[in-house]
């Protein structure tokens, strides 16, 4: 058993996807913490709502859009959406193009709050360039941006 275990972390250990994927969730951690210092705890940001964001355009995105998006099921993303509204940052609007369906949209208050999450990831991203120095993140930046590129081609 040992051996396994001592394969498996070596394993991890190397991986290089796998350390990006352990770096992801720290950041978020990270960020999360700085944005919910001070607030109410109904009014906390979770991982789920920060899960949402990506997937969230400007104009708006139905519901169903978001769960094929986050392969996650409806009635998953109706319970984030409906606690991102009570938070005041989106909001649920007919859809133009079809009277039956809602679009979330954001709210200017969650306009407002994205604006502080990337000022707060542009924070965090000096104190990397600090820390490792800033030739470090920009390559990185230039690699994460490429293998982006690749992926969604």
């Amino acid at each position: 058993m040992t051996s396994f275990k001592g394969t498996l972390e070596k394993r991890k250990a190397e991986s290089t996807l796998q350390v990006l994927f352990k770096v992801s969730r720290l950041l978020n951690e990270q960020a999360l913490a700085t944005l919910n210092k001070g607030r109410a705890t109904n009014k906390r940001y979770r991982p789920s709502h920060m899960a949402i964001y990506p997937h969230l355009s400007l104009e708006g995105t139905r519901i169903t859009t978001l769960a094929a998006r986050m392969e996650i099921s409806k009635q998953a993303v109706g319970q984030v959406v409906e606690e991102l509204e009570q938070m005041g940052l989106v909001r649920r609007v007919p859809d133009p193009s079809d009277g039956r369906a809602k679009l979330v949209k954001f709210t200017a208050a969650g306009r407002e709050g994205m604006l502080r999450g990337l000022g707060l990831l542009e924070t965090i991203e000096q104190e990397l360039a600090i820390a490792l120095g800033e030739k470090q993140i920009q390559n990185m930046g230039r690699t994460l941006r490429k293998v982006l590129s690749h992926l969604e081609g």
